[in-house]
């Protein structure tokens, strides 16, 4: 996929915004009402439409003389081929994806811990232990399970052979 420059992402926000409501797509008047604010010319919206119709951004279809846009896929799926393309930039992938799994927030940490888990199936990763903190006690007294904002909880074995644990040696 491709990086957006400002303008093709206010338009893409616009079609995938719409795009549960309008199955059928929406037309470049529609785009450029929705882009009221930026008091852009219809045929810089229908020029900015084409140019991401010709990345595979968006996909057309014709409806008597105008066309109908609507986004190739989701925003959530162009974010994560975003996130994949960064990793491939060079260096270190799994440093890189330990540092990323360590800036998140203790929500988004369980809600990648539940993706993994869901994805890996009995062949995926196995989670060793390495200093669990064990559950986390909450301002009230109640306990919950530790997340990564408690501290170490484990570390994740590469299922490859030959390959190390995701770690802080490998952060380095």
């Amino acid at each position: 996929m491709t990086r957006l420059g400002d303008l093709e992402r206010a338009v893409m926000d616009v079609l995938w915004d719409a795009a549960p409501a309008a199955s059928g797509g929406v037309t470049v008047r529609e785009v450029a009402d929705a882009l009221d604010g930026r008091e852009l010319a219809y045929t810089t919206v229908m020029t900015v439409l084409d140019r991401l119709a010709g990345k595979g951004m968006v996909q057309r279809e014709r409806e008597g003389r105008a066309w109908r846009y609507r986004p190739a896929a989701t925003r959530e799926a162009h974010i994560a081929q975003l996130m994949l393309e960064a990793l491939d930039l060079g260096g270190s992938r799994d440093a890189a994806l330990v540092r990323f799994a360590r800036s998140v927030t203790g929500t988004e940490a369980d809600v990648l811990r539940a993706a993994l888990s869901a994805e890996a199936g009995a062949t995926g990763p196995t989670i060793v232990e390495t200093g669990a903190t064990g559950p986390a006690t909450t301002e009230t007294g109640a306990t919950r399970p530790a997340t990564a904002e408690d501290g170490p909880t484990g570390r994740i074995e590469d299922p490859r052979p030959g390959r190390p644990a995701l770690d802080e040696a490998t952060d380095r």
